[in-house]
């Protein structure tokens, strides 16, 4: 399905009829709850782990509209996206984004990473979840450069046009860093939950290996590489400039990226929340290897310590108020892009990625970062009568992602903040009960993509955090 063209009509023609149909008592003052989950003999997956979790929350937490939203985003993954099978013996899981038939190596791992907890409790969840990562390695062996795959090769993509080196299986091919440190990052934290290695086996050290090799030849210290892009299309940021190979960057150890992780064209190479997000991810592919691969670990930790020191020599730059921040993109050659995306890896996610603790980040310059982000100092922050948050160009002006609310109560320590994020997430859902891609600052029953599952599970992701945290707050 191309991707641009849902957001820009079909998704917004229906949103009107589904805020209608879900409406119970005029705005968000719903008196009652109706029956939006998938009904359960029509759900794809089903973990009694997530069902036990479910009634926990709705049980406990006074928040009665916040309980059903729950209820209904949290599972959605599992409900609607899921296709758990075996194949040669081995664990076997395709995961939809939501309304597009196509898993992208990023949404898949984010959209399952939140039930990674209660993996010791669920073992048919555990498989789920090693079979995502053995879908994951097969993709990438396919292609590292590819974004997003079809289950089998059969279906033929509406890009197959596309000015690259597709091959049959592969829904898109946007060189993207994060699709290749979002598998990692599930692979480790699937092993720290459930101490399970057996996923590290020798089609995954492959992958491993060639993440690395695709990460140095990305360095482009000495030459373009192998990857160009380019397509037809009237959207400047769905092709690359330059015959296919984006503008110049000076080499400086950093990894060029030609897509961000909205899929929408960088205008500058080195993406910096890509770039530390890949750190930290060969850091976790370098413990893993320790165990598997030990030979292998010292090229991970030489690819990790370039990278960063890429990262000391142009990340952080002044704004217009001299203060330090990371910036969103670079060139190395002095040229800066500030702003932030609401898609993750963001700068105000990195946080909740790298977590608090996190030596990569220096946490004065993190916390100035974040202070512009949430800011109009940010271009793509939108602030109107029906919220505040960032959006991107993806979907264009005024319209605020869910996502970045959400990473922004992930990312917090104030209560007030927290509060604020879970009170605009539940006056915003259109009485769907359900996230959206976006929705627009002054009215949020214009929205984008009804189906988002990634949204929907991350919405989960915080309600839980915060009822594990901060129960006080859902009352």
């Amino acid at each position: 399905m191309n991707r641009r063209f849902f957001v820009k009509t079909s998704a917004l023609a229906t949103a009107g009829i589904l805020a209608s149909r879900y409406a119970i008592a005029g705005g968000n003052n719903i008196t009652a709850f109706p029956a939006v989950r998938t009904p359960a003999d029509k759900r794809k997956f089903t973990s009694k782990a997530v069902e036990n979790l479910i009634g926990e929350v709705k049980k406990n937490i006074g928040n009665k509209e916040i309980a059903w939203m729950f209820e209904n985003c949290f599972p959605n993954t599992l409900d609607t996206t899921v296709d758990h099978t075996n194949v040669n013996g081995k664990p076997d899981t395709y995961v939809i984004t939501g309304d597009i038939d196509a898993m992208w190596l990023r949404d898949s791992s984010a959209q399952v990473w939140p039930y990674l907890p209660l993996c010791k409790d669920d073992k048919a969840l555990q498989q789920m979840i090693k079979g995502v990562i053995s879908r994951q390695v097969r993709c990438i062996l396919k292609d590292p450069y590819a974004n997003a795959f079809y289950k089998d090769e059969s279906k033929v993509s509406e890009w197959h046009n596309d000015q690259t080196k597709m091959q049959p299986g592969t829904h898109e091919r946007k060189w993207e860093i994060d699709s290749l440190c979002y598998p990692i990052r599930l692979s480790f934290g699937y092993w720290q939950e459930t101490g399970d290695m057996s996923h590290m086996d020798t089609s995954w050290k492959e992958a491993m290996k060639l993440i690395v090799e695709t990460f140095t030849v990305q360095q482009r210290m000495k030459d373009k590489g192998p990857y160009s892009f380019m397509r037809s299309s009237p959207y400047a940021t769905d092709s690359i400039p330059m015959g296919g190979y984006g503008y110049p960057a000076k080499p400086n150890g950093l990894i060029c990226s030609m897509f961000r992780p909205s899929d929408d064209a960088t205008i500058y190479p080195y993406l910096i929340p890509s770039n530390i997000f890949a750190v930290s991810s060969l850091h976790q592919m370098a413990t893993m290897m320790e165990l598997v691969e030990p030979n292998e670990t010292a090229s991970i930790y030489m690819l990790a310590s370039q990278v960063e020191e890429g990262l000391l020599k142009v990340a952080t730059v002044k704004n217009s108020k001299n203060v330090a921040m990371y910036s969103y993109e670079t060139n190395g050659f002095g040229s800066y892009n500030l702003m932030d995306d609401a898609n993750v890896p963001s700068l105000l996610s990195l946080s909740y990625l790298l977590g608090n603790e996190s030596k990569l980040l220096d946490r004065p310059t993190y916390n100035n970062t974040r202070r512009f982000v949430l800011s109009d100092e940010n271009p793509f922050y939108f602030k109107g009568t029906a919220g505040e948050g960032v959006g991107g160009p993806h979907v264009g002006a005024d319209m605020i992602w869910p996502i970045s609310i959400i990473m922004r109560g992930l990312t917090s320590t104030d209560e007030a903040e927290i509060k604020n994020c879970l009170a605009t997430l539940q006056r915003t859902h259109a009485n769907t009960g359900f996230m959206h891609e976006s929705f627009h600052k002054d009215d949020a029953t214009k929205f984008t993509r009804p189906w988002f599952a990634w949204a929907n599970t991350l919405f989960g992701e915080f309600v839980w955090k915060v009822y594990r945290e901060r129960p006080h707050l859902l009352n």
